[in-house]
């Protein structure tokens, strides 16, 4: 849900806000192969975790990796991140390692940027991260929330397009002028002393007033490297129409495309998101997502075979499943 301080102003760069959700997801069964192998979406990518992975613990690569389901590339939904943990976490149970998720993070150079990613795997919900400064491994949280379970947040996707990544990104962050200390300072207040106590009272206009905030304001900081605020212009369409039907909290995922906005109350979530389905049908490559927060972080439960793992995640966590 946006940065607080990308210039590290204060010693620690970077610093973010973002939700864990349910309905979309990693979902994957791990297990030992003669050979590494993989199935299913994102299959390459997995291939290459494995290696990446067995190589940093000193273990085999021969493994399964079977993916039912797997969260889009490169939509600012974490899938990178998600991917790469649930696997390091397969391999650390399957070959019990008994590492947690930071030391799988630290070993695969995971939260570069943004320890979101991190944070919703561990604990789900609501949660802010303390940024980077040149000691930090993995960029540590420093406040959890449970999301209200009335809160609704619909996602955006335009699939015409995925945001920067990669090298792009690398450059783009070299290429931006420095953020603003004063709006860095200014946004540290509205969420220590807004968002996050709107939250805790389960006030969801406050909380989305401020996400909104900062989100139109790191989003115009972005727009010489993305193209606009929203590096979608359908999905920027869709989402400030979204506000004018009374949803709050309105922005865009990490580089986008995706966007997003919340919506307190659940049948009123699915009416707004029924109509956004109708008002939008012409733009095709448009689609909604209705989803809900997640407030628990990675699962592993057992399987028949003790040595499979099934690793279900969602939105931005992951839930791990295994021996």
């Amino acid at each position: 849900m946006g940065f607080l301080d990308p210039a590290g102003s204060l010693g620690r760069r970077f610093g973010g806000i973002g939700v864990a959700l349910n309905e979309i997801a990693t979902r994957l069964t791990i297990r030992l192969a003669d050979r590494l192998g993989a199935d299913g979406p994102q299959a390459e990518r997995a291939v290459e975790a494995v290696r990446s992975l067995s190589d940093v613990m000193h273990v085999p690569e021969q493994v399964h990796v079977e993916i039912d389901e797997a969260i889009p590339d490169h939509v600012g939904l974490g899938s990178g991140t998600q991917l790469t943990l649930a696997i390091g976490v397969g391999l650390s149970r399957l070959y019990d390692l008994d590492l947690d998720v930071r030391e799988i993070a630290g070993l695969t150079d995971r939260g570069a940027r943004s320890g979101i990613g991190i944070g919703v795997f561990e604990q789900g919900g609501f949660v802010v991260d303390g940024g980077r400064s040149e000691r930090t491994s993995t960029p540590p949280v420093i406040a959890r929330f449970a999301v209200p379970e009335q809160w609704r947040f619909i996602l955006v996707f335009d699939e015409k397009g995925q945001g920067i990544h990669g090298t792009a990104e690398r450059d783009a962050f070299k290429a931006l002028p420095a953020f603003p200390t004063q709006e860095s300072a200014r946004f540290c207040h509205l969420i220590l002393m807004q968002a996050l106590p709107a939250i805790a009272e389960n006030d969801i206009q406050p909380f989305g007033d401020v996400i909104t905030q900062l989100q139109s304001t790191v989003g115009d900081y972005f727009a010489a490297a993305q193209g606009s605020r929203f590096s979608s212009r359908d999905v920027g369409e869709a989402v400030e129409w979204l506000g004018r039907r009374g949803a709050v909290a309105l922005g865009q995922s990490s580089w986008g495309p995706t966007g997003f906005c919340a919506v307190d109350g659940i049948e009123r979530a699915e009416h707004l998101f029924a109509e956004a389905q109708q008002q939008f049908a012409d733009r095709r490559a448009l689609s909604f997502k209705l989803t809900s927060g997640r407030n628990q972080g990675g699962r592993v439960d057992a399987v028949e075979n003790p040595y499979d793992l099934v690793l279900h995640g969602s939105g931005r966590v992951l839930k791990r499943v295994g021996n």
